[in-house]
């Protein structure tokens, strides 16, 4: 089949049923757009989306993302278990053999009708019609969609790891990757096993210590840990992370914007009792240098990893966008989450009992209901008490470029709680220009 032919019957696939039954049968790429056109009309610029689950066979979920605990697995135990829900993600997650095509990728809800609902992804809205979802200054500056935000959710920690930055990443055909943090409270109802995050390395760590660290890797427990600090996590709050900078993330639920990339390189030997294989250090790394300490080392970014004023530069409070008090007039809350750099931006939005809103963004954003029920424009919106694996909710949108700067109007239907939501933004977000340090 020639390549052209076999992206169109790809496309095909995608705009099938999300739930049991026969897939629905696309004539062309054109009904396909169409399809996603239709969408964009009906919802006003807002899109539905359908959740992405992802597992990770070396960690173990916690248990607080809704997915029924029967289905925590459901993607094979030999895959692990399901700890992250991808938010408006056009990014592949890596998770080596045997990962579906299309793992942590979105899908569009484009249609409802009685066949059942039709699916889309959104990374083929956005190569398609990129300038009706993104805007075409983002298009022609940026390509495409360059964020990804998930939450993740581990009953433990996370092994101490770094992302490699660009030009590292650029060695294995990747790109870089910074992250933020943002601990939202509506799901840290509970702490699970280890509320506290090692991050960087303590001042006066040589590159020594870590070198003799990597040479133990198959003596049990490498010691990366002695040369770190923890912080415990504090529900409403976040953190920074740039690329090459080590963190052992805890096991708070983080809501987690992100360059879109999904390269890292794991550090410690052993979490929890549990074998970390060398695989996982040097997977983003080239085979020629899988056992080259010296430029494994050389991934990190020192200066940041031993930087006495850690926590002054990286831990950030919400940011009002407003005054406090007007706001709370107008019948709302919103500040940032994510902010201090040009890569991504993230705001929380509190909209009180009863209340309407509406809110005008400069860029188009993915957003996830934390709590409560209302309106998103068209969208009746609610939070899930429990999800099964493949079923649709009604949590999670993607709002286009042009009508986030319309402004949408956000309706709490509750007489007596909150309807919060967290939006993530792109790079370059002009709202989040004044906040970069």
């Amino acid at each position: 089949m020639r390549p052209q032919a076999l992206r169109v019957a790809q496309l095909r696939a995608q705009a099938g049923l999300l739930g049991p039954g026969a897939f629905a049968i696309i004539a062309s790429m054109s009904e396909i757009v169409e399809l996603l056109r239709s969408a964009l009309s009906s919802g006003e610029g807002v899109l539905r989306l359908a959740p992405a689950w992802v597992p990770r066979s070396f960690l173990m979920p916690g248990g607080r993302l809704k997915l029924h605990p029967a289905d925590l697995y459901a993607l094979g135990a030999h895959r692990g278990g399901i700890d992250e829900r991808w938010f408006s993600s056009t990014t592949n997650a890596d998770n080596g053999p045997g990962t579906p095509d299309d793992e942590g990728l979105s899908y569009i809800v484009a249609a409802n009708g009685a066949a059942g609902p039709r699916k889309v992804l959104l990374k083929t809205a956005v190569d398609e019609i990129g300038d009706e979802i993104l805007g075409s200054d983002v298009m022609s500056t940026h390509g495409g969609w360059n964020v990804l935000c998930k939450f993740f959710d581990n009953l433990g920690p996370i092994p101490h790891h770094m992302h490699q930055d660009e030009e590292a990443a650029a060695r294995v055909g990747r790109r870089g990757k910074p992250e933020a943090y943002y601990f939202p409270p509506q799901y840290n109802y509970k702490e699970n096993n280890f509320a506290y995050t090692f991050m960087g390395l303590e001042p006066g760590t040589t590159k020594d210590d870590v070198w003799r660290c990597l040479e133990r890797w198959n003596e049990g427990d490498n010691g990366i840990l002695y040369h770190s600090k923890a912080y415990k996590l504090k529900p409403g709050t976040g953190w920074q992370i740039p690329a090459g900078v080590l963190h052992a993330p805890g096991s708070a639920v983080t809501y987690e914007p992100q360059v879109n990339s999904d390269v890292f390189g794991m550090f410690q030997s052993m979490v929890e009792g549990r074998y970390v294989p060398w695989d996982l250090l040097v997977k983003d790394v080239p085979p020629e240098h899988h056992q080259d300490l010296e430029y494994i080392i050389g991934m990190l970014d020192w200066e940041a990893n031993v930087d006495p004023n850690f926590m002054a530069n990286r831990h950030f409070e919400p940011h009002p966008v407003r005054p406090v008090d007007e706001m709370a007039e107008d019948g709302y809350s919103e500040a940032w989450v994510t902010y201090s750099t040009a890569s991504y931006s993230a705001k929380e939005l509190t909209v009180h009992p009863g209340r309407s809103v509406t809110i005008r963004d400069a860029a188009a954003y993915g957003t996830i209901v934390t709590q409560g029920r209302g309106q998103i424009g068209v969208w009746d919106v609610h939070t899930p008490a429990m999800i099964r694996f493949g079923e649709l909710t009604a949590d999670e949108y993607f709002v286009t470029a042009a009508a986030a700067g319309e402004g949408v109007r956000i309706t709490n239907l509750s007489p007596d709680e909150n309807l919060v939501m967290l939006k993530h933004f792109g790079p370059d977000n002009p709202d989040a220009r004044a906040l970069v340090r």
